[in-house]
């Protein structure tokens, strides 16, 4: 893989991003720790959102300050890569890789800068990378370029917001499978995310002739690897996954693979539609599909 220089962003920037890289004083968080530090961002930043669109300044900046001082960015970001971890089971990667090794052929001769010497690889996008080793990284499968809103390897991870990335203009720009690994649940409006979901479809290409003989799964790309926490499918008011599906259906995407754990939802999606930006038919409104006290309040919509 050809390794990209590191890019400034000329798009706006959420005041919510701290550029800041990880400071090596930042000691290893505990497995409990991490987890209420992710929930406790996520739930700050929902509320932050909520407050900027109701023009609540005082109470956004106070939402900001607490924000800063449980670490920002971060240490948000420390406590996701603890827990992607592989002492811990967390690259969700490996899922993906699993699903795809039994079917498709590897490269058994890789450079160090990640290109295959012997047979072309998948390319894939990587959005919100966290690790330049994880397993789909490892797997011999995929030329990988990958992305983060605050970089921890300048070498290896294009600090960008996938939502300002210029669209591509011919299938060298393109992709093969692009993964959003917990990056739509980071979003805290619903609307967000599903303008993200939205905006793949044109980052994605039909697989080249020189592709299509690398084995039996050929058939799932290009594809979304899509991965959520399992109650925003499983415990949401506002979405489930017939919900999910027929958001996806819209796009033009069909669910090729799926697996729900106790604590993550994964999802492999074929896209069959065409490759421009989708001009949805049918608004996904933000509507209660799934009545009770206790269920979250995750939601995507379209317009």
């Amino acid at each position: 893989m050809t390794v990209k220089k590191k890019k400034k962003h000329n798009g706006p920037k959420s005041a919510l991003l701290s550029h800041h890289k990880l400071s090596p004083k930042l000691t290893s968080l505990s497995s409990k720790a991490s987890r209420t530090l992710i929930r406790s961002h996520h739930q700050l930043r929902k509320r932050h959102a909520q407050a900027i669109a109701g023009g609540d300044t005082a109470t956004a900046e106070t939402l900001l300050a607490q924000i800063e001082d449980q670490g920002g960015l971060k240490l948000y970001q420390l406590a996701s890569i603890n827990g992607q971890s592989n002492e811990r089971g967390g690259d969700s990667s490996k899922v993906l890789v699993e699903w795809l090794h039994e079917g498709l052929a590897s490269s058994d001769k890789i450079n160090t800068k990640g290109q295959s010497l012997d047979q072309p690889l998948l390319r894939m996008l990587e959005v919100g990378a966290l690790s330049a080793t994880n397993a789909c990284s490892r797997s011999r499968l995929f030329s990988v370029t990958r992305i983060d809103l605050n970089s921890q390897d300048d070498e290896r991870i294009l600090q960008q917001d996938f939502m300002q990335r210029p669209l591509p203009l011919s299938d060298e720009e393109r992709f093969d499978i692009i993964s959003l690994s917990l990056v739509l649940n980071f979003l805290p409006d619903n609307e967000a995310r599903g303008d993200m979901l939205r905006r793949t479809v044109p980052f994605l290409r039909a697989l080249p002739d020189s592709l299509q003989d690398r084995g039996s799964h050929t058939e799932y790309f290009p594809s979304l690897f899509l991965v959520l926490p399992a109650p925003c499918v499983t415990n949401s008011r506002y979405l489930d996954e017939d919900r999910l599906k027929a958001i996806m259906e819209s796009l033009g995407y069909s669910m090729a693979r799926r697996k729900i754990s106790s604590k993550l939802a994964y999802y492999l999606w074929t896209h069959v539609g065409p490759r421009e930006e989708p001009c949805i038919k049918h608004a996904y409104k933000k509507v209660e599909v799934n009545p009770g006290k206790k269920r979250n309040n995750f939601a995507i919509t379209l317009d």
